[in-house]
């Protein structure tokens, strides 16, 4: 075709012959499109990354199945999240399945290994939302080590996480009220593009979080 002709119509179609195939895709809002699914902020050996932490139910003894490659840490987050799940069921307004269910986390990227505490309270919160049926919202990533009693504990690699972040396409983030402090070491212009809630506890990351 000629671009000089006139009046050029643009399509969907006509974007594609000019600039190719598609090369990027909205990860996240396909990934968490779905109840179970939930975005966390991660540090890796070159700086910030996006995680996924997917949640399933299946048939089987109660208990935790764990995938992913993930040390010994990050597997004791994915047992207290279990566990704040199960105590809390009634008030999240679960019944009381999520005893008898045999539940499955994973971690995409199989092949990296992944430990650290930070990823408490992604795991809690797709555990809720699978539970739920509530999927989590796209716009929205999180970091912070969880409790048993729920309280939401500082990490660590802020500044990489949330760069990460604004590299993703997010617009939210949820991270520890203690780390509140190292938001001065984060560049303006990502402060500016994100929206930061900062939290105490991981019921606040629920009403944030879930659709």
């Amino acid at each position: 075709m000629r671009l000089d002709e006139a009046p050029i119509v643009v399509t969907p179609e006509l974007v594609r012959e000019l600039l190719g195939k598609d090369r990027f895709t909205d990860e996240v809002a396909e990934r968490t499109s779905v109840p179970g699914v939930a975005t966390g902020l991660a540090v890796t050996g070159v700086g910030g990354g996006i995680l996924f932490i997917e949640a399933a139910t299946m048939g089987g003894e109660p208990g935790l199945t764990l995938t992913g490659q993930l040390g010994d840490v990050m597997k004791e987050s994915a047992e207290i999240a279990r566990s704040y799940v199960r105590s809390h069921r009634e008030e999240l307004g679960l019944d009381d399945g999520v005893d008898s269910a045999r539940v499955h986390l994973h971690v995409p990227a199989g092949a990296i290994p992944k430990d650290g505490p930070s990823a408490g309270i992604t795991m809690t919160t797709a555990l809720v939302s699978l539970l739920s049926g509530r999927p989590v919202k796209p716009t929205v990533g999180m970091t912070g080590e969880v409790t048993l009693q729920g309280k939401v504990l500082p990490i660590g690699g802020l500044r990489q996480k949330l760069l990460a972040a604004q590299r993703a396409g997010l617009t939210e983030v949820i991270v520890p009220a203690r780390n509140e402090v190292d938001l001065d070491e984060v560049p303006e212009a990502v402060r500016e593009a994100l929206e930061v809630h900062l939290v105490s506890d991981v019921r606040e990351v629920f009403d944030l979080a879930l659709a």
